[in-house]
Formats: structure tokens, C-alpha cells, sequence
């Protein structure tokens, strides 16, 4: 079964605030986005938006251009169903983010809770980070989710790599200013507990490709 068809199946047999991921509110993503100071007009992508309600809050909060990107066509549909006639306002892409034809030098922000941490083949972490790089604007900033050491090693029935704050940072290499870190315990639907590790980074200009 490719990834694409495992996501899809999920989310058409599930509904979307049952899976464990779900957060009626990205909260701590929200707070991160909106301590950047970037403007409102700046561009952000969320990675792995698929069905969350980021997008939702992103729109409330002003924010104009927003891209939501998931390898999964089901869950894409999920979001734009919820957000009716607002969903004209975001641009949706369905695509493998490590090989997706990205624009360059596009997004002051880019955003992904829970994505990465699937990537447990290198050649596929290398690939992702230099979409990072290819993407993202020289001053831009990085947002990145994974489960935690002490936080599942699956997700879904799929493996997933445990970070921790320094070993997430060292996938992204030195281009990537760490300028924050924390853990969040996060409560499923189901009541269980998954800890995260979150990442934000700054692409300094002196350093990006």
C-alpha cells in the first residue's frame, strides 16, 4: 500500500476528530506563527495540513496567503468541506512534500506538526530538508513537530523516528538558526497522551543556499 492510499483510507474511514493527531485548536502552532511577526499578506505553508483546523484559525487570525499541503487528496477534502466558502481563500496541494514541485524562495513560513517524524529512510529526510531550503524565503521561518523520546514510536501503524530537540535541529544543519524548543503533551480523542517536540528555526540569510 503506497502512502497515499494508507492516508486516504484513514481518512475516509475515520472521522477526522477521532484520529489521535486531532486538535480542535493548533494552539502551540498558532502561537509560534503568530510570534514570527510576519504580516498578515506573508506566505505560509502547513505540511501535513490535511484535515487540521490550523488553516481555520489561521484565516480568523487575518492571514491571507496560506497553502495547505498533504500527500492526502481524503483529508484535503476534510478541510475544505469544514471551511465552506472560505476555502476559496487557500491554495490546497495534494503531493508527497519531498518531491513536490514547490516554488523558490516562496514562504516566510513554513509549518509541520507531525509529518516529519515519518520519514525514517535518510535519502527521504535529506530530500525533505532541501525542499526547506529550496522554499522557504533567506530570513524565513521553520516550524517543525515530531514525537518526542518518551512519545510513540508508531503512528497508525507506521513507524515513526523519536526526536529530540538537538537531534531534530541537526537533520536541518547549521543553515538553520534553533530559536526555540519545547515539549507538548498532547491529549488524544481517545484521552491516551503523546509528547511531541517542537522546533522553530530561522533560514539566516548569511547562511541559506
Amino acid at each position: 500500500m503506497t502512502p497515499q492510499t494508507h492516508w486516504n483510507t484513514i481518512y475516509r474511514t475515520k472521522p477526522a476528530t477521532e484520529v489521535s493527531w486531532f486538535q480542535e485548536h493548533a494552539l502551540r502552532s498558532l502561537d509560534f506563527i503568530r510570534r514570527t511577526q510576519v504580516p498578515l499578506t506573508g506566505r505560509i505553508i502547513d505540511v501535513g495540513g490535511g484535515a487540521s483546523t490550523l488553516v481555520d484559525d489561521l484565516l480568523l487570525a487575518g492571514y491571507t496567503d496560506i497553502t495547505v499541503a498533504d500527500i492526502s487528496g481524503a483529508a484535503l477534502d476534510v478541510a475544505r468541506a469544514r471551511l465552506g466558502a472560505l476555502a476559496d481563500r487557500v491554495t490546497w496541494l495534494e503531493a508527497d512534500i519531498t518531491r513536490a514541485a514547490l516554488p523558490a524562495d516562496a514562504y516566510d513560513i513554513w509549518h509541520d506538526r507531525a509529518v516529519f517524524h515519518f520519514l525514517t529512510d535518510a535519502a527521504d529526510r535529506a530530500r525533505y530538508v532541501a525542499q526547506v531550503r529550496r522554499a522557504v524565503k533567506s530570513g524565513g521561518h521553520v516550524i517543525v513537530a515530531t514525537f518526542a523520546t518518551d512519545g510513540p514510536s508508531q503512528c497508525s501503524g507506521l513507524p515513526v523516528v523519536q526526536y529530540r530537540p538537538e537531534t531534530l535541529h541537526a537533520e536541518f544543519g547549521t543553515d538553520f538558526q534553533l530559536t526555540e524548543s519545547l515539549q507538548e503533551a498532547h491529549v488524544t480523542p481517545a484521552g491516551s497522551e503523546q509528547r511531541f517536540v517542537y522546533c522553530y528555526c530561522r533560514m539566516e540569510p548569511s547562511a541559506a543556499p
